[in-house]
């Protein structure tokens, strides 16, 4: 075989050497978002997820979140190691933050606190020495209870439903006691200043009837919807009182509170974020543990997330508890008053039935006996309210209780998962220490081989 084909063939074997070491070194590493938006309610904090695959530590490397409608676009940069503070865009000073320990397993997942309605757009995660960047979108919703008001005008009742601080722009709805939409005025959707949605509607019943109706508010880009219920029986509005008919309305309130309150207890933010993996160095015992532990500090980084979560959903139940208790019994001194009120005006009548002025004129012994029994209606609803209220602070108490018992087993474990999580930490340090070493040795072999 002549020189110039062995020449020929040295080449082109090592051409093709070549570009198969580029493709495999260009295509090592990949940048992964998730699919879907990450939507978030205004004030929470937010993980806005991105991590390479095969993961690698990326402590010491560059690593930019940017947005490209705004102008610094930089909302995190961090170069070397270092956190550059004077490049982040100020609308995000303070709040923006990257975990060391996740960036070792190649997570670069940015961490966003008190979200702002600003704060929705389109976000890109880069890691410029791999060229791996993705991009991810964060919706940014906000919502609140609806409240119902009764208004007595004339011979009918108006309902009016209210609901303000939403974004995006909600629908309100009723529907009845078997869920049908029922006809009402016009809903009026109002936005303010602060680009948030108050919204509301009316609907108008006869006097005399029983009811019940049931409010939504409803956005479905976020997923949101909340409602409030009222039901008053017909024979309530024949009580000659407007006060009585207010206690009852603020009661419904409360036992809508209440109702919310319920709700929130058992709300339990389980997020779980699968991480593909590429065993590509299976035959590397120490990647393959590496990626096991990088894994299992993934696991508890997520669980402590939900734990804290869950604190937060804790401690706000307990808050709302205390003042629905506060509620309660402020309502409850109302109606005490009420009742001894209506006793003492119930003993004067009854004095003046039986006097003998009083029989010589039969009308006004007929008015005040019609009056006597408006007095005996309306002492029984203010009874019932009062037994209702005493049996709500009761409960509330109880849940108090358990929700206070939960905060105590939700901070213990919170405490556990930290511990964990810094043996898992030292555990990721002893294997990196043992891969640096690792290829500190091969280098050194390579450099004593023969030229």
């Amino acid at each position: 075989m002549s020189p110039i084909k062995d020449k020929h063939r040295w080449v082109l074997q090592h051409v093709v050497i070549l570009i198969f070491l580029t493709q495999s070194c260009g295509g090592q590493h990949q940048m992964i978002g998730p699919t879907q938006p990450v939507v978030a309610m205004i004030g929470d904090d937010i993980i806005l997820p991105c991590h390479l695959e095969p993961a690698v530590d990326v402590v010491d490397l560059t690593v930019d979140w940017s947005r490209t409608d705004l102008k610094p676009r930089s909302v995190y940069v961090r170069r070397e190691g270092v956190e550059l503070l004077t490049e982040h865009n100020p609308l995000y000073t303070g709040r923006t933050s990257l975990s060391v320990n996740k960036l070792q397993c190649g997570d670069v997942s940015l961490k966003l606190s008190t979200v702002q309605l600003s704060d929705a757009g389109t976000y890109k995660c880069l890691v410029p020495k791999f060229n791996a960047e993705t991009v991810v979108t964060l919706a940014v919703g906000s919502v609140s209870s609806p409240v119902i008001e009764l208004t007595n005008v004339k011979n009918k009742m108006v309902l009016e439903c209210k609901s303000n601080g939403w974004y995006p722009e909600p629908q309100m709805l009723w529907v009845d006691s078997e869920g049908k939409p029922i006809s009402v005025e016009p809903t009026k959707n109002v936005r303010g200043s602060d680009g948030l949605y108050s919204v509301s509607s009316k609907v108008t019943v006869e006097k005399g009837q029983s009811y019940s109706f049931t409010c939504k508010v409803q956005q479905k880009n976020i997923s949101q919807i909340k409602e409030a219920n009222i039901h008053v029986s017909g024979d309530l509005f024949m009580v000659q009182s407007n006060t009585a008919v207010h206690i009852i309305v603020n009661l419904a309130v409360c036992l809508i509170s209440f109702g919310t309150v319920i709700l929130l207890i058992w709300k339990c933010g389980q997020k779980k974020t699968k991480i593909k993996t590429h065993d590509e160095d299976e035959n590397e015992l120490y990647q393959t543990e590496l990626k096991g532990k990088c894994e299992e500090n993934k696991r508890l980084e997520d669980e402590l997330q939900n734990k804290e979560e869950d604190l937060k959903h804790v401690r706000q139940t307990i808050e709302k508890l205390m003042e629905q208790k506060t509620c309660l019994k402020n309502q409850g001194e109302k109606l005490n008053t009420l009742l001894q009120e209506d006793k003492t005006e119930m003993k004067e009548i009854r004095s003046e039935t039986i006097s003998p002025l009083s029989l010589e004129k039969d009308k006004q012994r007929q008015k005040l006996i019609n009056k006597e029994t408006d007095l005996e209606k309306r002492t029984e609803v203010h009874e019932e309210l009062l037994k209702m209220t005493e049996k709500l602070i009761e409960e509330t108490d109880n849940i108090i209780i358990q929700m206070t018992e939960r905060k105590g087993k939700l901070e213990n474990d919170k405490q556990q998962i930290i511990k964990h999580l810094r043996e898992k930490q030292k555990e990721i340090e002893e294997i990196q220490k043992k891969l640096s070493e690792k290829r500190v040795r091969n280098n050194e072999q390579l450099s004593m081989k023969p030229g």
